[in-house]
């Protein structure tokens, strides 16, 4: 349970770290940035695979990397439903996506350590 909780605000910090680096990207405080991370974990854990089955042939003709062009959509859709979360545009929410995947690649690579230390 820790674990969750650990990892929900750690991806509430990566939205305002993202926030601060894209333009068009936007969280007014802390508090919309942990019900973010909460409704784009929904949206990844209930709307994506559906989205990532339906777009599977593109998703294999592009060598996985229309799989950023899915992740921008659910944080885009996740933007409509959350107040104080802002996306601009696509273009915002596709490069979020792409640091936000750097990011998540980080701490879980910092969390793997620290598990075997």
């Amino acid at each position: 349970m820790s674990y969750i909780l650990f990892r929900w605000v750690i991806n509430a910090l990566a939205l305002i770290i993202v926030a601060n680096v894209i333009p068009g990207f936007g969280v007014e405080t802390f508090y919309n940035a942990l019900i973010a991370a909460l409704i784009l974990g929904l949206v990844n854990a209930l709307v994506r695979p559906l989205f990532f089955i339906l777009t599977l042939p593109v998703t294999i003709i592009t060598l996985g990397l229309f799989t950023f062009v899915i992740n921008a959509m659910m944080i885009w859709l996740a933007s409509t439903i959350v107040e104080g979360f802002v996306v601009e545009g696509f273009t915002p929410a596709l490069l979020a996506a792409l640091m936000l995947w750097v990011i998540s690649l980080a701490t879980n690579w910092l969390i793997k350590q620290a598990k075997e230390s």
